[in-house]
């Protein structure tokens, strides 16, 4: 799938600008389906509630919550220097941490009820339990593979199911810090470290520099979690503002990513773990993102708030969690409130059915799904999972239709080949008894041929042309493909080039490039379904091939060259005889080979592209009687020629729709003033 950033543009426009979104929600939910493009869906949540205070108790620049498992929400209220205490109906349960805490910006709350306070200002991490008491301090570890010089001023903080803390440090580049409770605090190790990117420059810099110039440079480190959260699973979830390869990543026991195809998020704040195998991550701007277990990205929802204060719009996002009913608690350190997101019907059966397929029950999984897409068929991600669950059900007909139709190259590749491997067991005696019964006939005929001559008379009409004729120069292409030397100084000499020829080659050519990017198999095909744009492919290749004969023919002129403007454009379209006869070879293949055998397919391309190269160069260097170091001047002059075209019709066509741009507005000026 690609970066969001765009996306994010797209979908800030799309808010401004639509005039049906749903009248429930401010919002508009959408989802990416599997081209990668935006697509608007059904809403996904609907914010139901907002939260500004527990009781008497405002929020004052909260930074973090968390809902435990019986619904009870923790806060923490860092202005206040304080932890609340209260419930979805905004019911205040208690205040804990006052005259100890000073910027509490992390909270977590185990199963025992022991509730964990990051405090940067205060350099420590605080324990305290049911009752509010202070259990424990975990201050900075004294073990030396901390580091002596590394401050520790923790802001988020979890804790799993053996008591262990991982803690995220502010400017701690070394990851996240590993502790376990025992002797008051050890310290195990960094856990999760992001990667500097290093390019080639940098490396090349560092190698030739000396020590003073390195250390003028701009540091290279990589970037400080900001936020995590940890599953029942002891999984912990990370997200990173600035890492431009994983913003996103669920980490194992040994630290390793287990979701790289999750995708980019650019402004991450929060991260939290779903209960169907999915996860949730907050945007600061106020979107929030929803990821399958996979890592592929299932909603967008929600929205920057423009000022009107509505609900479901968010200012300054600074922590996520989900309760037990999939209810989405959101914290807005900006607008100092919680907003709770509740899942529609039709989220509630998605979530219900990647969760059975996620843990193996494929065949379960198909009712729910059949629901989402009873209400959406053209929803990719339930398509794609029914599809996959097909598979596992060995349905691989169902499978491959619900991938075609979820545009899942892989999934249908899987299919594909299962039901071909099929179909060669059901008919590869058939096909070998086909191959000898035609081995057989052919042996005869030839026999037959030879002893009676049976084929004389289509040999004699065959051999029937008109010398330098049509069908003659026709075939006079395909000499030139086996022999270019030999053939351009026929196109020189011998009067071989001939216009009616070498457009009847060029329309070939343009007929095998439509029926190749518009009928080719689904996994060669680059163009959305539905989508022609017949008349845009045919004048680029028209403008392109006339636009490179006319420069190439200016060139030459001034370079001595001896080709006219009717051979340059002979051997240009004879040129291109190889993508001719091996692109039907190319799109049979794509409707046959699986995505592991497409190599076959781009080898071909391979060979075409490099033929049709030579047959351009050595044409160029045999009609215009050229050495090879004038071959290759005049080729980078045709080039550069090329560009400045491009570039001369692209500004004629800006000044000229400037201009028409600028008589349609006189002409509304005055019709405006004569009808006024």
């Amino acid at each position: 799938m690609k970066k969001l950033t765009a996306f994010l543009a797209i979908v800030l426009a799309a808010m401004i600008l639509s005039v049906c979104a749903f009248a429930a929600t401010p919002y508009t939910t959408y989802t990416v389906n599997g081209y990668g493009d935006i697509q608007e869906t059904q809403t996904a949540y609907q914010a139901v509630r907002a939260i500004t205070k527990f009781g008497a108790e405002y929020f004052s620049g909260p930074r973090d919550l968390f809902v435990a498992g019986d619904g009870t929400i923790y806060v923490a209220d860092t202005l206040n220097k304080r932890i609340l205490i209260g419930n979805a109906d905004g019911d205040l349960l208690g205040i804990i941490g006052k005259g100890t805490l000073q910027t509490p910006g992390g909270v977590f709350v185990t199963e025992n009820g022991h509730i964990y306070v990051a405090d940067r200002d205060a350099r420590a991490v605080f324990e305290f339990g049911t009752d509010g008491e202070l259990l424990h301090t975990y201050g900075k570890p004294s073990s030396p593979l901390y580091g002596e010089e590394m401050d520790f001023l923790p802001l988020k903080v979890a804790v799993n199911d053996a008591g262990i803390l991982f803690v995220v440090c502010e400017k701690n580049i070394n990851g996240i810090a590993e502790i376990s409770p025992i002797d008051g605090g050890t310290f195990l190790g960094y856990f999760g470290t992001n990667f500097a990117k290093v390019d080639f420059r940098t490396v090349l810099y560092r190698a030739i520099l000396t020590r003073e110039q390195r250390a003028k440079m701009v540091s290279n480190n990589p970037s400080t979690p900001d936020n995590l959260a940890i599953d029942e699973r002891g999984l912990v979830y990370t997200v990173t503002l600035g890492d431009e390869d994983k913003t996103v990543k669920r980490l194992n026991i040994a630290g390793l990513n287990l979701i790289d195809s999750a995708e980019k998020v650019d402004t991450p704040a929060a991260v939290t773990p779903g209960n169907h195998n999915n996860l949730y991550v907050a945007d600061q701007s106020g979107f929030i993102f929803e990821f399958n277990n996979e890592g592929e990205l299932i909603f967008v929802f929600g929205g920057k708030d423009d000022g009107n204060n509505r609900l479901g719009l968010l200012k300054t996002v600074s922590a996520i969690d989900v309760d037990r009913s999939d209810r989405l608690y959101v914290l807005d350190s900006a607008l100092n409130m919680i907003q709770i997101f509740k899942p529609t019907e039709f989220t509630d059966k998605l979530h219900e059915a990647l969760y059975l397929y996620s843990v193996g029950r494929y065949t379960e999984s198909r009712e729910p799904l059949q629901r989402v897409l009873d209400m959406n068929s053209l929803f990719d991600v339930a398509n794609r999972a029914m599809g996959r669950a097909c598979f596992q059900e060995e349905n691989y007909e169902e499978a491959l239709r619900y991938a075609r139709l979820a545009k899942d190259r892989e999934g249908y590749s899987d299919a594909y080949w299962e039901i071909r491997n099929i179909w060669l067991k059901n008919h590869v005696a058939g096909m070998l008894g086909i191959l000898i019964a035609l081995f057989i006939l052919i042996r005869i005929l030839k026999t037959l041929d030879r002893r009676k001559g049976i084929f004389v008379p289509v040999r004699k009409l065959l051999g029937r042309k008109k010398e330098k004729g049509l069908r003659d120069n026709l075939g006079y292409a395909f000499h030139y493909m086996r022999h270019p030397i030999d053939a351009s100084y026929g196109i020189a000499r011998e009067g071989r080039a001939s216009w009616l020829s070498s457009g009847i080659m060029l329309g070939v050519f343009i007929l095998e490039f439509l029926v190749n990017k518009y009928l080719c198999g689904f996994l060669q095909k680059t163009i959305q379904d539905g989508r022609y744009e017949l008349f845009s492919d045919v004048g680029i290749i028209l403008a392109a091939v006339l636009g490179l004969t006319l420069c190439h023919y200016l060139v030459c002129t001034i370079n001595d060259g001896e080709g006219r403007v009717k051979q340059i454009f002979t051997y240009f379209c004879y040129s291109l005889t190889p993508y001719i006869l091996l692109t039907p070879v190319v799109f049979l293949l794509s409707h046959v080979l699986t995505i592991n055998e497409q190599f076959l397919i781009t080898f071909l391309r391979i060979i075409i592209i490099g033929w049709i190269m030579v047959l351009i160069v050595l044409g160029i260097r045999e009609v215009n009687n050229y050495t090879a170091k004038e071959t290759a001047k005049v080729i980078l002059l045709t080039l550069f020629t090329v560009l400045i075209m491009a570039l001369i019709i692209f500004i004629l066509y800006i000044l000229w729709a400037q201009v028409i741009e600028f008589i349609s507005a006189i002409g509304g000026e005055i019709g405006y003033r004569v009808s006024g």
